[in-house]
């Protein structure tokens, strides 16, 4: 009796340490009515005074229109201070943020009488909504659709006009890239805007599009705000290719009030892949995976140091991926193709060392028969493994890993997909999953698998400084009546807290998920 009782003490202990593992403490705000069944998460901002400003786009008739935009402040303790309906609609947002005691929305819309694309800002003090609107940019061209397309994988240049909107990393400016090509009539104009938008820089990019088309992906800005870094992929035209060969190359581009300059690292036998850049105590990198062949597989780990004025390559290096990496993803499955990874968050430890995130991301369309016997095209999103890295302060490869998962949505990614923060050199993954339990293959191999929906088990995966991997389920389905908009959090560095919006149907509320240590 006695053995079975200290036994028993034993497991009950495993027990205890296995639910306190991760340094995390969370707290569920009340929940709320909300009228808007039908919404998505726009922006998730800060304001000076603490508040959590958030922004939702609401749909609403008996075929969904969008209809407006619902505004929610939020004090410390999740409760929510008020809502304004700001009853605007005819336009694409295309962000939103919150800078010197004011919320700005970006508005990108079509006038049919100027027959130009009309870039506008809609402003109002934070809690006093009072919104005023002044015109940012107008680009005169006939309607496209889907102008604002952002498409990691198949960019199309035939539509006749084209633009995107980049944020730098610290959040102090942003690109607007402007395509127009109609006929042989074909331009490119890039500008570049701070938080008070005032104009930057604005660089006619037009001589650069004559033998390739840019994709822009991210954006970079010097501290002083002096230049601008884009990193894109860059699609070649009047050239034949292979069927299996691909048609770009992504290269860096330098903005100035002077001008522009671009710079491509492939060389022969090794080609940039999702390259991003990155400033850094006073230093440029780029980061990203490399091929070793003009296809769509990747091979390992690119990590470039640039000079900022040159663009020339100071350091560059490869690093293969790991046997560790491989055996995560793959097992010891035959067929190991590494592909579609779309690069997401990066950090710097005390040392130097570089983190990186990025996920497994494509869309697949397909044709299904409807209620009334029609058929219809379906567009599914997948969210499925994420890649992190560690690479010492030279760019040589510390470690890589691989954590399993599949998650498709037909819409509304906001619950799928992840967030990942950073502290004392541990990375911590947050995801939502309807398991209860991952697959933990040969105590090394995590996966974790759901399909359509929106699931409340959130469960935090650490790795911490040498790689080893954990995690916990840290919030049950039981507790979490609310699914989390996990893919959109707020993150409040200063404290070490994310904050999630949780929402379903007419019930919604804000969780915060503290990380102690």
């Amino acid at each position: 009796m006695a053995r079975n009782l200290w036994m028993l003490g034993c497991l009950l202990l495993a027990c205890c340490l296995q639910a306190q593992q991760m340094p995390v403490e969370y707290r569920f705000g009340e929940k709320y009515n909300d009228r808007y069944r039908y919404s998505n998460l726009a922006t998730f901002s800060e304001a000076a005074s603490g508040t959590k400003l958030l922004v939702r786009s609401y749909y609403q008739g008996i075929i969904l229109h969008p209809k407006g935009y619902l505004i929610e402040r939020y004090n410390d303790q999740l409760e929510l201070l008020d809502e304004y309906n700001y009853k605007f609609n005819g336009a694409d947002l295309v962000d939103g943020f919150v800078a010197n005691g004011q919320l700005y929305l970006l508005f990108l819309q079509y006038d049919t009488e100027r027959l130009s694309y009309i870039y506008t800002i809609h402003q109002s003090p934070v809690g006093d909504y009072r919104f005023t609107s002044k015109e940012l940019l107008e680009i005169p061209s006939v309607y496209v659709d889907k102008p604002l397309d952002k498409n990691y994988h198949n960019r199309d240049f035939n539509s006749g006009f084209s633009t995107t909107v980049l944020f730098d990393r610290d959040k102090k400016a942003f690109a607007v890239s402007l395509h127009y090509k109609k006929g042989k009539d074909n331009r490119h104009r890039i500008l570049v805007y701070n938080y008070s938008f005032q104009p930057l820089m604005d660089v006619d990019f037009s001589s650069e599009i004559e033998d390739k088309n840019y994709a822009f992906e991210a954006l970079e800005m010097a501290p002083d705000l002096s230049a601008a870094y884009l990193v894109g992929k860059a699609y070649f035209i009047k050239r034949r290719f292979k069927a299996e060969e691909r048609k770009f190359q992504y290269e860096l581009v330098k903005l100035t009030r002077a001008g522009a300059a671009t710079a491509s690292y492939d060389i022969d036998g090794m080609y940039s892949e999702a390259l991003n850049p990155i400033w850094y105590k006073g230093r440029l990198f780029c980061v990203g995976f490399y091929a070793d062949r003009k296809d769509s597989r990747y091979n390992g780990l690119e990590y470039l140091e640039v000079d900022p004025v040159s663009l020339k390559a100071i350091r560059h290096k490869f690093n293969p991926f790991s046997e560790q990496f491989m055996f995560d993803k793959f097992g010891t499955e035959e067929e190991k193709v590494v592909k579609n990874l779309v690069f997401k968050e990066v950090s710097f430890t005390d040392d130097d060392s570089l983190l990186f995130n990025a996920e497994e991301y494509f869309v697949t369309n397909s044709i299904q028969s409807n209620a009334s016997g029609g058929r219809v095209a379906i567009e599914r999103f997948h969210y499925n493994d994420i890649v992190s890295v560690k690479l010492d302060p030279q760019g040589n490869l510390v470690w890589a890993r691989n954590i399993n998962k599949t998650e498709v949505t037909q819409g509304d990614g906001d619950y799928a997909s992840y967030s990942a923060y950073t502290k004392n050199g541990s990375t911590y993954f947050f995801i939502c999953t309807a398991a209860d339990n991952p697959q933990l293959l040969n105590n090394e191999r995590l996966i974790f698998r759901q399909g359509l929906g929106r699931n409340r088990n959130v469960f935090l995966i650490r790795l911490d400084a040498q790689g080893q991997l954990s995690y916990e389920k840290i919030i049950g389905q039981e507790e979490a009546r609310l699914p989390l908009m996990v893919s959109k959090p707020l993150l409040s560095e200063g404290d070490d807290t994310l904050y999630f919006y949780a929402k379903r149907g007419s019930k919604k509320q804000l969780v915060s998920v503290h990380i102690q240590g």
